[in-house]
């Protein structure tokens, strides 16, 4: 397959850029290089979390602060932050009204494995704000995953999971197949990059192509299932769109087949106020039987909930009953804890707002439109991909319809270019494909600068 910019953009210029923007950043930023000198010799890889080594910079770039929109590095730069933690600032760094509360709940306890009155204001306000009435806490998205997972398992007495092609859902293991972009026919896989799995996947979990209704159904049709597990849009491969229909055939096939469908909001929350489960239950009067949500959900501390239907939680309620006493295999000692909680139910009440989710789609909406426009001036066959306060720039025509697309209209090189011209001006974007995020604090100005310098690098790139 020849690269989906091979006519207007040579290799040699992306990494005539390469070279040029990784020199520059290395120029710019002398204390980033003596820290990363420093955590070599006690983080493996050099960073806390080995995903900090994974952005396009030649060396790890550090932080001082950040605020709002903006964060400031080691070195003094200003950056404003498309990225916004991969999600997890989505609200804005250090949002005011969560800040506030994090200085006063500072002297009154962190953890007690007791419930607060913070509870109770939380649990109203998601019940609100998804429709689902009860409720569970967990500290990550992938612990709100697996939970959920085995809850499902645990109701339905099936084994098996369906995941869609290039989904993500953190680092639970069972979503860890794929299929072969290149080849339709194949079968599907455990993905070989997963470090230390002892067991194939295979076994329990099984995975066709997003938007292929027939594929579901054909699975489904077995009865073994004990869930689908989804993203209403796939967000970490490329983005992918469901297409018209496709979530509510989805709804329907799992009805048919007594198959829960669980959604994972956690990136798609930012669809609106309501996630993309506020929009399906405006337009096709359906809602998952199981949500999950992360990152954001608590303004960027370490939080997530997952949430069930009445008959979910009459059935979890049952098979927890009926289980022998013990360890369930559910929850972490720090999961609800009184800080987490009193920031879980000031970001959803104070922060994440309708208004302030108006003002981010309509930021974003400016961003994609300004994107596209200077695409189109440049004759490139790439297009623009929203979904709410998200979008994603991505070198294909159109919009893929599902993970083995988005899948090969990616260019690692191209990308790399891309991001570090962006990062030396100013603008930082996520290291993984090419997502752009906005916060409330996201201004028209901050807006203005991105497409200046995305303009100005796409004319050297097609000069």
């Amino acid at each position: 397959m020849s690269e989906p910019h091979s006519k207007s953009i040579s290799s040699n210029r992306v990494q005539d850029m390469i070279a040029r923007e990784s020199a520059t950043f290395l120029n710019q930023h002398e204390k980033s290089i003596s820290l990363a000198k420093q955590t070599q010799k006690n983080f493996l890889f050099g960073v806390p979390l080995h995903w900090m080594a994974d952005w396009n910079t030649p060396v790890p770039l550090f932080v001082e602060r950040a605020q709002g929109a903006e964060f400031t590095c080691v070195d003094g730069h200003r950056f404003i932050d498309f990225c916004l933690g991969d999600t997890g600032a989505m609200f804005g760094h250090s949002p005011a009204p969560v800040a506030k509360v994090l200085q006063s709940q500072s002297t009154q306890g962190y953890t007690t494995m007791l419930p607060t009155a913070d509870a109770a204001a939380a649990g109203r306000a998601l019940s609100e704000r998804f429709g689902l009435p009860y409720w569970q806490m967990a500290t990550t998205a992938t612990d709100a995953n697996r939970f959920a997972l085995r809850w499902a398992r645990a109701i339905t007495g099936r084994k098996k999971l369906l995941v869609f092609n290039g989904c993500y859902h953190g680092t639970i293991d069972d979503v860890f197949v794929d299929l072969d972009a290149h080849d339709a026919s194949a079968p599907a896989t455990m993905r070989a990059s997963l470090l230390g799995q002892v067991y194939d996947l295979t076994e329990f979990s099984d995975v066709v192509e997003f938007n292929d209704i027939q594929a579901v159904k054909a699975k489904l049709a077995t009865n073994e299932f004990a869930c689908v597990l989804t993203e209403p849009a796939l967000t970490n491969c490329g983005m992918v769109l469901p297409a018209e229909g496709f979530l509510r055939e989805l709804r329907e096939a799992c009805d048919a087949t007594n198959t829960l469908l669980i959604f994972d909001e956690t990136h798609t929350i930012s669809a609106g106020y309501s996630g993309y489960t506020g929009i399906c239950h405006a337009q096709d009067g359906f809602l998952p039987d199981m949500i999950v949500a992360g990152k954001a959900i608590a303004g960027g501390i370490p939080c997530a909930v997952y949430g069930m239907s009445e008959n979910v939680a009459q059935r979890a309620r049952a098979a927890k009953e009926a289980a022998p006493a013990g360890h369930s295999g559910i929850g972490t000692t720090l999961s609800g804890n009184m800080l987490t909680m009193a920031l879980l139910a000031t970001n959803l009440t104070e922060v994440a707002t309708e208004t302030a989710f108006n003002t981010m789609i309509a930021r974003q909406t400016q961003l994609a439109a300004g994107m596209q426009k200077i695409i189109d001036q440049h004759e490139l066959p790439w297009n623009v991909t929203q979904l709410g306060a998200r979008s994603e720039f991505q070198f294909c025509p159109v919009s893929p319809r599902n993970g083995s697309e988005a899948e090969l209209a990616m260019d690692d090189a191209l990308e790399r270019a891309v991001h570090l011209y962006l990062l030396n001006r100013g603008i930082m974007i996520t290291p993984f494909h090419n997502m752009t995020l906005v916060c409330p604090d996201t201004s028209e100005a901050h807006i203005e600068q991105f497409l200046g310098a995305f303009a100005a690098c796409l004319g050297e790139l097609t000069a």
